[in-house]
């Protein structure tokens, strides 16, 4: 997709420029299920459950149309099943949703994508076996060849097939991909198949397109070419809902924010007013809410101040979105007794412990 449509955004049919639209895009207060301005999906209380677990329980959400929306939340707040629903690969215990007024609930998952409503998948779905072209081919939609009367005759579907490819071709150009039209999809790196699932996927044109944690897996080299990707749907007339856990990439490429935990919607807003929601704060970390999730030096200071906590799971396995890397950098170091620390080094030569392993240490030493 090319710059000048990034900057420029092409004349739409309604004439607004999408990328500098800034109408409100709540109708009223900015609180969990709150009234669009536009929206283009409208759900109403959707569950399921997994046996005593409720993955999904989402009283009330509307995704604004023609902006980008981010679906966060820890793990296991029902980001995935909430996708897997909506789209009709997954069916709910109770609830409706609809799109562009269209009541899709119980619809099968191939209806739901020919109506303009397309998603892309945390774990790549392209066909290894078949050539690049030959995944793009078949995102398409009415292609009659495909017809078992019509599959022997060439000349009722060979015209159809020529315009799909040439459609491809386009969209492989635009992706970065055209180099590798003829390679087997199994020979694409991670990024390259997340491209390869994107560009599939506008093969049917569609209004709305939800992305299940694209940058997961991606190369940081293949990283700003995504996130342009995406940008660049919206710029198109698209409407976008993405998964991210990347609070920055969100900050940086959404207008809209919800925020899942334990499978209810718990907070939305625009970035920056989302990102210092206590409520949110507190879905990812517990009580500490005096930190800002989209600001790299309150992520910082958080490292330090959990590190001194004893109750903390920083520098655990289990330690979330405060990655290790920013608390063996930015954090101090707490030297149990009998440790010692490595010339150069930020923490002690065997390494930072759990808050367990700290209190049994002390108490030993008492």
């Amino acid at each position: 997709m090319s710059t000048q449509n990034v900057e420029g955004n092409e004349a739409n049919e309604t004439g607004i420029d999408y990328m500098t639209d800034a109408r409100p895009i709540a109708a009223g207060e900015h609180v969990p299920g709150c009234k669009k301005r536009d929206p283009i999906v409208v759900a109403e209380n959707v569950t399921r459950s997994f046996g005593g677990i409720n993955a999904v329980d989402v009283e009330y959400l509307e995704i604004p149309r023609h902006k980008i929306t981010a679906l966060i939340g820890p793990n296991g707040a029902g980001k995935t099943t909430l996708f897997n629903l909506l789209t009709g690969f997954d069916t709910p215990n109770t609830g409706t949703w609809q799109f562009e007024g269209n009541n899709i609930a119980g619809v099968s998952s191939y209806k739901v994508a020919r109506m303009g409503m397309v998603r892309t998948f945390q774990l790549t779905k392209v066909m290894g076996k078949l050539t690049v072209l030959e995944n793009m081919r078949l995102g398409a939609s009415k292609q009659s060849g495909e017809r078992l009367s019509r599959a022997l005759f060439k000349g009722m579907w060979g015209g159809r097939e020529k315009q799909i490819t040439a459609e491809a071709d386009v969209l492989l150009e635009k992706f970065k991909l055209d180099t590798k039209r003829e390679d087997y999809a199994a020979s694409l790196s991670g990024g390259q198949r997340k491209l390869l699932e994107m560009a599939r996927s506008l093969m049917v044109r569609p209004k709305l397109v939800m992305l299940d944690e694209p940058m997961a897996g991606v190369n940081p080299a293949l990283t700003q070419s995504l996130l342009d990707h995406i940008k660049n749907l919206k710029a198109e007339g698209m409407t976008v809902l993405f998964v991210e856990h990347d609070m920055n990439m969100v900050r940086h490429i959404a207008d809209w924010v919800v925020v899942m935990a334990e499978g209810k919607i718990v907070a939305e807003g625009p970035p920056g007013e989302v990102m210092k929601n206590p409520a949110v704060i507190d879905a990812y970390l517990g009580a500490h809410h005096d930190v800002d999730l989209g600001d790299s030096e309150g992520i910082k200071e958080l490292a330090a101040e959990l590190v001194a906590d004893e109750e903390s799971i920083v520098g655990t396995e289990n330690a979330g979105i405060i990655s290790l890397e920013v608390v063996d950098s930015e954090a101090p170091t707490r030297v149990l007794p009998g440790e010692t620390t490595e010339p150069g080094s930020n923490g002690p030569a065997r390494g930072r412990r759990s808050a367990d392993e700290l209190n049994r240490t002390e108490k030993d030493t008492e």
